[in-house]
């Protein structure tokens, strides 16, 4: 999986938390994601952030605020942050 690939990259260039943000995922593909990530034991310092299709506008576009709050939490504690 392409997405997988990419996250490995970063992960490996960055030595802090990696932040997946994804708004307008479906379930099942972000469970996919998860799971994937999971068992290649590449989700060790990740911290991954969706906003279901299913949910009201206003929900997904709060997705990204908490995304954002969480790399400044890591910023401020001087932990490195890179988006995906």
């Amino acid at each position: 999986m392409l997405l997988t690939e990419m996250i490995t990259i970063w992960s490996a260039m960055h030595d802090g938390v990696s932040i997946l943000l994804r708004i307008g995922e479906r379930c099942r593909e972000g469970q996919e994601l998860y799971h994937d990530m999971k068992e290649s034991r590449r989700a060790t310092n990740m911290v991954m952030v969706f906003g279901q299709m299913n949910e009201p506008p206003g929900s997904r576009f709060r997705v990204g605020s908490a995304a954002l709050t969480m790399a400044e939490y890591f910023a401020t504690t001087n932990i490195e942050t890179c988006f995906c």
